[in-house]
């Protein structure tokens, strides 16, 4: 890779060992993906959920937050993305002593770093929306593929030390979503049906993402009436990163780089038709009837307006199970002074804060309560949680508030 002086002191160790090691991973990463030299970044955005980090990564983390020489903070404005418990309810989810203990202990060294701790995957919608050419080293999917096709910002999906690098250095590797040519579209979608409720957006996402199926493919969208809603484009593009490792999509007339067709696909493309029953039949795969044992809102984190919904669902209702609604922690203040939380609590919800269900330990989450069939309106979350021993159901908010009330689904 080409380094410019600044990149050539940093190597050097002229600014210390912490930006150093950075730079020393980003080249590797960048000598892996073919990239010719680094681009400046404004924005870091660190997926790094102790569960996945585990006790090496934490140690990782001391590491670089115990170093005194040099320069040791980031440089630039870096957030994290959910922690894997909200403290105040983690008695509730039976998450054991060395769960918290290991999450005090990274939150601990990313404060050490400089990193601002949001805890939040709705970033774009809470604490500054990345702007059009606007170059970020984001990590979590749902964040990244929002920002690139909403937003029009370019990122890739950076693993979590490559985003910590980068909130050091200022920089990362010029490849992939970075480049012109990889922006372009690479496979063409008719849509006959245009979602209304959230499941059904996630389940047109999820749809999408199978198809196009790789990390590389940049599917571009016909058909969608009217502007979709930020609620609503954020479940398309959080299933389709879940379940086809999506980055970027273009939506004709509605995305900013995709005002026509030609602006972003050649006339060749490939192309796939979408229709009602399509997006009908991918949901019914989620639905099992019968018992269900808790009711999850999360993946991503719930907006103000998501949960004002959700209120109104709840009053004068009594739940059977549990559930549960996760949102940021710039969210909760304003639900709470809404009254939105305690209308959700009345009825015998749980509102959480900061974290996500699937990053918060959900398999020993699940053995602790006793939990297996989980109702939920994102398709995200019942791409994901399959993995971890549940029987995932994907329904519309309405249709879940009901289960939670009777205890079942019919």
């Amino acid at each position: 890779m080409r380094l410019n002086d600044e990149e050539q002191d940093i190597l050097a160790g002229k600014l210390g060992t912490v930006p150093q090691q950075a730079l020393q991973h980003q080249i590797a990463v960048g000598d892996f993906f073919g990239a010719e030299d680094f681009v400046p970044v404004t924005q870091a955005h660190i997926m790094a959920d102790t569960e996945s980090l585990g006790e090496a990564g934490v140690r990782w983390l001391e590491g670089l937050a115990a170093t005194t020489e040099g320069r040791r903070r980031v440089c630039i404005p870096t957030i994290t993305d959910p922690r894997g418990t909200d403290f105040s309810k983690a008695s509730y989810l039976g998450q054991a002593p060395w769960m918290l203990d290991l999450e005090r202990r990274a939150i601990a060294a990313f404060m050490k770093l400089g990193v601002t701790m949001t805890d939040t995957c709705i970033n774009y919608q809470t604490i500054q929306a990345p702007t059009r050419n606007e170059h970020l080293a984001f990590g979590d999917t749902g964040v990244v593929i929002y920002s690139n096709s909403i937003c029009g910002a370019r990122s890739n999906f950076e693993g979590g030390p490559s985003a910590v690098s980068a909130g050091l250095t200022g920089r990362t590797p010029r490849y992939g979503f970075h480049l012109n040519g990889q922006r372009r579209a690479t496979i063409h979608f008719r849509t006959e049906f245009t979602p209304t409720s959230l499941n059904e957006w996630g389940a047109l996402g999820a749809l999408i993402g199978r198809i196009a199926g790789n990390y590389w493919a940049v599917p571009v969208i016909e058909g969608i009436e009217g502007a979709p809603r930020s609620d609503q484009l954020k479940h398309f593009g959080a299933a389709m990163a879940s379940f086809g490792s999506i980055a970027l999509f273009h939506l004709v007339g509605i995305t900013p780089e995709a005002s026509r067709l030609a602006d972003v696909a050649s006339a060749d493309l490939p192309t796939h038709r979408i229709t009602r029953a399509d997006v009908g039949a991918l949901q019914q795969s989620y639905r099992k009837e019968g018992k269900v044992d808790v009711v999850v809102f999360s993946a991503p984190q719930l907006s103000l307006y998501e949960l004002r919904a959700l209120a109104d669902l709840c009053d004068g209702r009594n739940f059977a199970v549990p559930l549960l609604a996760i949102t940021s922690p710039q969210v909760k203040p304003d639900a709470d002074r809404m009254g939105f939380t305690a209308r959700i609590e009345a009825a015998g919800g749980t509102v959480m804060s900061g974290m996500c269900f699937y990053q918060s330990y959900a398999r020993e989450i699940a053995e602790a309560k006793g939990w297996k069939r989980l109702v939920t309106n994102s398709a995200k979350l019942v791409n994901i949680l399959g993995g971890y021993g549940y029987q995932p159901m994907l329904e519309s908010m309405e249709a879940c508030v009901d289960a939670a009330v009777s205890g079942s689904l019919s």
